[in-house]
């Protein structure tokens, strides 16, 4: 398999003509396009039946492990070769890591083994607990512990810098810009935390990459929420705005939009 068409599901019948849109399909909504319905469908029919990875979406009685409920994402494309089908990814991690053989790979992999976040973050365990060390022997002067809480939190902001400088988003015409370009455009300080992570940027991101068409985005909740009653198990919602809207409006610039 090609790796372009590594991560690519065609339907199981070719859609008909009139079912394909001209331009990308966008949820205003709660309304999918038909295509994404479909392939919605299939996905959901994989997550319930696939052997792949364990995860506990709070759907199953027998499984006491912490339940988190994910959002995925289907973008409806077109291939090089005229080929209709999906392609799928999740918000986040999912099952404690970044790629599984069905979803789009992350915009960039944090959980990269022998990565700078990951010595990074040993760096700041190690403050932490100096931290907790020189807090127990209760010293009189507390400036030495001061200065380790600054030194922390410097060397955290310098991490998330880091982090953020590791995200690039294409658009249709292979224009590419920075996560913190994207963000200080739309007036944001620094970008939220996950951004770059939630599904449609990464479903854009692949499909940009190869050639594909995008023709129909759709998000959907899949399992239990303990956080939010706001999201409810297998409906579909919207791109959220506070970490996707800067980073989609670049992405879609110059791509033909109507809204379902």
């Amino acid at each position: 398999m090609e790796a372009s068409t590594q991560f690519f599901t065609a339907f199981e019948k070719e859609p008909i003509a009139q079912l394909i849109p001209k331009s990308l399909s966008l949820m205003l909504d709660q309304t999918p396009h038909p295509l994404c319905e479909l392939a919605a469908a299939d996905l959901q029919h994989y997550l319930l039946t696939q052997q792949d990875f364990k995860h506990n979406f709070g759907l199953s009685a027998n499984d006491q492990s912490a339940i988190v409920g994910k959002m995925f994402g289907v973008l409806v494309v077109q291939t090089k070769d005229g080929q209709i089908g999906y392609l799928a990814a999740f918000s986040g991690k999912l099952a404690g890591r970044n790629q599984h053989h069905k979803f789009v790979p992350p915009v960039f992999d944090l959980l990269e083994e022998n990565s700078f976040l990951h010595a990074g973050m040993q760096e700041l365990t190690v403050m932490t607990d100096n931290i907790k060390a020189l807090e127990q022997l209760k010293p009189e002067d507390l400036n030495q512990i001061k200065l380790f809480k600054a030194s922390r939190k410097t060397h955290s902001i310098t991490l998330q810098k880091q982090i953020f400088d590791q995200y690039h988003f294409l658009n249709q015409s292979g224009e590419e810009k920075g996560l913190q370009e994207l963000f200080s455009l739309a007036g944001y300080q620094n970008p939220p935390a996950g951004a770059g992570e939630c599904a449609a940027p990464k479903l854009l991101q692949h499909a940009f990459k190869n050639g594909m068409k995008p023709l129909a985005l759709a998000e959907f909740w899949w399992g239990l929420s303990p956080k939010s009653a706001h999201w409810k198990h297998s409906e579909f919602y919207p791109c959220c705005k506070e970490k996707c809207e800067p980073i989609l409006a670049h992405m879609l610039n110059g791509t033909d939009l109507h809204y379902q």
